[in-house]
């Protein structure tokens, strides 16, 4: 079958070209000679073009806008990928009536420190298979697990790590391939109405006389008895022996078992990039009561 246009088509083609000149050329003598009737007739083709072009910038700001952006002047984290710690916790569970695991409201919480911790270990569905940016919460979101504990225990907010970690991925804070940036800690606390103020004094006795005080810290963990890398947990209180008792987001046993505070602070992270590697944690109470 022949490509070429008939002669019709082509006849056509020209009248169409010679309609569009002829109506380009009137619209441009009505421009000068009758600029009231050129407005009128230019007017819808102004106004749709306008629309257009106010449509294609917003979709445009909002997809700029949905792209999430690491947090400014922020180290890449240490990688958090959940498995088997370096080393391997030899240390017997806590007796039941210092801790355990029980149902309140519906929830899992954890007993015997200085709050009930609502608890979520990342580990297990729905939450490993949920999504942490491209990752999975079950391999990097132990920070959106640990954070999610927080928030569900101290404020009347009940926030699990899939709804944590959907925000942490959408405000920044989410290192794909890594886990979370150290940042998020503080940014969720005061997203949620808590403060999250860096801990400087690293020896045992500031960190017990403050958890027997009632304070509840985030630490970042590195390789030892939690991790083989980089880990947050929770230090949420002091047994009468001084030992102190974790939530891991990756571990019920370790959450059961109670830690020499210097094992603790040998094994936080050395990182101290946006307040690592331990942040108190307060509620609105205790700051206007502090202030």
């Amino acid at each position: 079958m022949s490509s070429k246009k008939g002669p019709g088509k082509k006849i056509f083609l020209a009248v169409c070209l010679a309609l569009v000149c002829v109506a380009s050329a009137e619209l441009l003598v009505c421009r000068f000679s009758a600029p009231d009737l050129f407005q009128r007739i230019t007017a819808p083709v102004i106004a749709a073009t306008e629309h257009v072009r106010s449509a294609g910038s917003a979709l445009l700001n909002a997809t700029v806008q949905h792209i999430p952006t690491p947090p400014k002047q922020e180290e890449m984290p240490e990688e958090q990928l959940a498995g088997d710690p370096a080393l391997e916790n030899t240390q017997p569970k806590e007796d039941p009536a210092i801790t355990e695991f029980v149902q309140r409201d519906g929830h899992e919480v954890l007993t015997g420190g200085n709050v009930e911790i609502v608890y979520f270990n990342q580990g297990e569905e729905p939450w490993a298979s949920a999504p942490y940016g491209p990752d999975k919460i079950g391999g990097y979101g132990c920070g959106p697990t640990a954070m999610a504990m927080v928030v569900s225990s101290l404020t009347d907010q009940m926030v699990d790590p899939s709804a944590m970690a959907q925000w942490a991925y959408e405000s920044g804070y989410c290192a794909p391939g890594s886990g979370s940036y150290n940042g998020l800690i503080q940014a969720a606390a005061s997203a949620y109405g808590l403060k999250a103020a860096p801990w400087t004094d690293l020896t045992p006795d500031a960190i017990s006389q403050s958890l027997a005080s009632g304070q509840l810290f985030v630490a970042l963990m590195t390789r030892g008895h939690f991790t083989s890398s980089g880990h947050f947990i929770l230090l949420r209180g002091l047994t009468l022996e001084g030992k102190i008792l974790v939530a891991d987001p990756n571990s019920r046993e370790r959450s059961l078992t109670a830690w020499d505070p210097q094992l603790i602070i040998d094994e936080l992270s050395a990182t101290r990039s946006s307040g690592a590697p331990l942040w108190c944690i307060s509620t609105v109470d205790t700051i206007s009561q502090q202030s």
